[in-house]
């Protein structure tokens, strides 16, 4: 079993072809909540920029520092415990998060000339792959959008997280990343294209998200559970750790303005209703859930839902 491969070229097409590449979207988002896209109109020659530049900020930047950090150091202390106990509140990676106005790594020659310009190329696509949802969810045309920025406008939250995960000396005594579901909109995901590590939780059993290189992977968070009224679901996925080789991970997060009300879309309520297919997701601030999220990221996300203060 292996989460959906599409080719996003065909969303301009159309007749058959169009309305088939449509649902393979449709299935992706409503059964997986992650798929991966070819042919996304990202430039290759751009990507291997993407990679070239994040190798070289971790060996000239970063490196050092995580072989004295608190993961490496609390790893040491218990493998040299052997009382079989694991890391449990600490996961193996090393990440910084890129804004359009915050510090950026500065001694990695081209690096923020080609992240400038990926991030510029990544939004694009998400505000294109929303565009997507909202047609398959028979919302006008911007829905999703508008709602993240909280109208007209561009107040959504856009970032982007430089991750790696070292080779770990331990790898059965800690986690990568902890599993967990994303708390904001559309993800999109430029891994490694070698090192695995990534799975979903899919009926009960985690799968392997496989390296095919130059893809980006898309998965939903839980705002667009919420707005979907439940028909596309946040997905909850981990990373594990391998001794050999640093799995390289660039993920991009198109949020909803911290200001923004996210509710379910009316329609779909209606629609549900009408079903007898309810869903009980509050109103709120997206804000107030990024607060309680804060605390409960590695919990179970429904009474996260139910602890935000409805609007």
């Amino acid at each position: 079993m292996a989460i959906p491969v599409i080719d996003f070229s065909k969303v301009n097409g159309s007749g058959e072809e169009r309305t088939k590449i449509m649902a393979q979207i449709a299935n992706g988002c409503e059964e997986w909540g992650f798929f991966q896209l070819v042919n996304h109109g990202i430039p290759e020659e751009l990507l291997e920029r993407v990679k070239k530049v994040c190798s070289e900020c971790y060996k000239l930047e970063r490196e050092e520092n995580f072989k004295n950090s608190k993961p490496m150091n609390s790893l040491k202390d218990l493998a040299e415990k052997k009382n079989g106990e694991k890391l449990e509140n600490t996961d193996w990676e090393d990440v910084f998060i890129l804004l359009d106005d915050n510090q950026w790594p500065s001694e990695t020659p081209g690096f923020r000339e080609t992240m400038a310009e990926y991030r510029g190329e990544l939004k694009k696509l998400a505000e294109r792959v929303m565009e997507v949802m909202d047609e398959n969810l028979g919302l006008p045309k911007g829905y999703i959008k508008k709602a993240f920025n909280g109208g007209e406008g561009d107040n959504c939250f856009f970032g982007t997280k430089v991750g790696h995960y070292p080779p770990c000396p331990h790898p059965e005594l800690v986690n990568g990343l902890r599993a967990h579901t994303d708390a904001g909109g559309v993800i999109l995901l430029f891994q490694d294209d070698e090192v695995g590590g990534l799975q979903i939780l899919k009926d009960g059993k985690w799968i392997d998200v496989q390296p095919l290189k130059n893809t980006i992977i898309i998965n939903t968070g839980d705002q667009i559970e919420v707005l979907s009224n439940g028909r596309y679901k946040s997905t909850w996925h981990r990373v594990l750790v391998t001794p050999n080789g640093n799995r390289r991970s660039i993920a991009s997060f198109y949020n909803p303005s911290l200001k923004a009300t996210i509710a379910p879309a009316p329609k779909l309520v209606e629609r549900a209703n009408q079903e007898m297919n309810r869903q009980e997701y509050p109103k709120f601030v997206f804000g107030d859930y990024m607060s309680v999220y804060a605390e409960q990221k590695f919990l179970p996300k429904e009474p996260r839902f139910q602890a935000v203060r409805t609007v």
